[in-house]
């Protein structure tokens, strides 16, 4: 992707002088530029605290994590880049291409931080190279000042290969692929695994960057309510997602994952982020979006709610019924309780739901058995995650783990039932086809219980519909 001249990489551009006299002359003349870190306050102790942890659990052994590189989009363009979530989580630093080692000692771990060098002026890469050069995308921090913010040696990626020599074959290693590391070095599913475990129990400075970015996601959600009467007009689903995702590039680093915006017959489709149907006074609008904070932690908050500004008969009887779910699945998220019990409380609502209103033909104890599970076409999703740097974060730890370990004070995860019921589907009332409602908060664990803390966005019918009159 990056050839050492610009006139092999884009045959669209004049082919540039290669002898020492021009290098010399676009080295020239160039003052200083701006090479600081922008960083969340906090970050580099955080993650010095998350390399502690972790380096107790890997005694004695060397650990290697990578933040990987950015993705082909198409021929010779990227998707910008994002880091692996379990490197940001050792290290706060989210350039591409870098490598943290933690070598073994008797008192524990050395780390090291190993980054590409800026491309800047006096390298052939600072005008030819349109991937690093600074001509091209700008000034990048320098290795000193990376190392200033976050508190850990930073080398040139340049040495990592002669720091790996001493490694064994066997290094536990975790991270997105990167090329810089050989054969020898493959992940390692107890590394991984072991990370994710960390992440079940957020520190203080990760619950506030979590209530940033929840924060910043409940406003996102009224600056959409706020274009309602644009979307009607003319933009449609795809306006509200664009109105979400321009307030999270704003107000944090994006969106935490795909936007979903789904009205009328296309709420009751769990993933749809398409967005690209229209909005109708008569559609509801189930809205699951997430801001993203700089710090790369994330929101993930859904509600539903009238384009019109009030729900009809029928969508509120479907509405009502995933708020009673949601209220006593949320009552079952605290110290000493476990992801099941949160998870089989929300199914055991929507499968009683589903009998009263006369769909589920057979009793709620059958359906509940696991030979039988016939609310699941209605709500074929689970009910909730842990939420961290990833919208469904600690997910490598396995199934008994993440069900049955009792939850402790600082988990943070969401409440997510919902009744989908699509506009095709027979077995529903003719009224209810087409009706799709989820409800969604986060809640972080705490001593005595729980704190929601996207509690600022209302859940009751009437509470929305006073919401979306400002």
């Amino acid at each position: 992707m990056c050839p050492d001249s610009i006139s092999f990489r884009d045959p669209r551009t004049q082919p540039l002088p290669s002898d020492d006299a021009f290098l010399q002359y676009m080295a020239s003349g160039w003052g200083d530029a701006d090479r600081s870190v922008d960083l969340v306050d906090g970050a580099g102790a955080a993650a010095g605290r998350h390399r502690a942890h972790i380096g107790e659990r890997f005694s004695g052994r060397w650990l290697i994590v990578s933040s990987g590189r950015a993705a082909t989009r198409t021929n010779d363009t990227e998707f910008p880049f994002r880091p692996d979530s379990d490197f940001v989580w050792l290290t706060s630093c989210q350039a591409e291409g870098a490598v943290l080692v933690m070598r073994p000692t008797a008192e524990g771990h050395d780390a090291t931080l190993y980054l590409p060098e800026p491309a800047g002026p006096g390298d052939e890469a600072f005008y030819a190279d349109a991937m690093r050069g600074e001509l091209w995308i700008g000034p990048a921090a320098s290795l000193a000042h990376w190392a200033d913010a976050l508190e850990i040696d930073v080398r040139p990626l340049g040495a990592l290969e002669d720091a790996l020599v001493a490694a064994p074959s066997n290094s536990a290693r975790a991270g997105a692929p990167e090329p810089a590391l050989d054969a020898r070095f493959q992940p390692s599913r107890e590394l991984l695994v072991a990370l994710s475990a960390g992440k079940l129990v957020k520190d203080a400075w990760e619950v506030d960057q979590l209530r940033t970015a929840v924060d910043a996601t409940v406003a996102g959600f009224r600056a959409v309510a706020g274009e309602l009467p644009a979307a009607l007009d003319f933009g449609g689903e795809r306006w509200l997602q664009a109105t979400f995702e321009r307030h999270a590039r704003t107000f944090g680093n994006g969106v935490g994952y795909s936007t979903i915006i789904g009205s009328g017959p296309h709420a009751p489709t769990l993933h749809w982020t398409r967005c690209d149907g229209p909005v109708l006074p008569e559609h509801l609008i189930l809205m699951d979006a997430g801001v993203e904070a700089r710090s790369l932690y994330t929101a993930d908050v859904t509600r539903t709610f009238p384009a019109s500004g009030r729900f009809s008969p029928a969508q509120r009887v479907v509405h009502d019924h995933v708020e009673r779910a949601h209220r006593a699945a949320m009552a079952q998220v605290g110290p000493g309780k476990t992801f099941l019990d949160m998870r089989s409380t929300a199914y055991e609502r929507i499968a009683t739901s589903l009998h009263e209103l006369g769909i589920l033909q057979v009793s709620v104890d059958e359906a509940m058995s696991p030979t039988g599970q016939q609310h699941r076409r209605y709500l074929p999703s689970g009910t909730g995650h842990h939420l961290g740097l990833d919208v469904h974060d600690c997910a490598r730890i396995g199934d008994d783990r993440y069900l049955d370990e009792p939850l402790r004070p600082g988990a943070v995860l969401t409440v997510e039932p919902g009744l989908y019921f699509h506009a095709n589907d027979l077995t529903v009332p003719p009224e209810l086809r087409g009706i799709g409602v989820r409800i969604e908060d986060d809640l972080l664990v705490t001593d005595t219980g729980h704190e929601v803390l996207s509690a600022a966005l209302p859940i009751t019918a009437d509470g929305l519909e006073a919401w979306l009159r400002g």
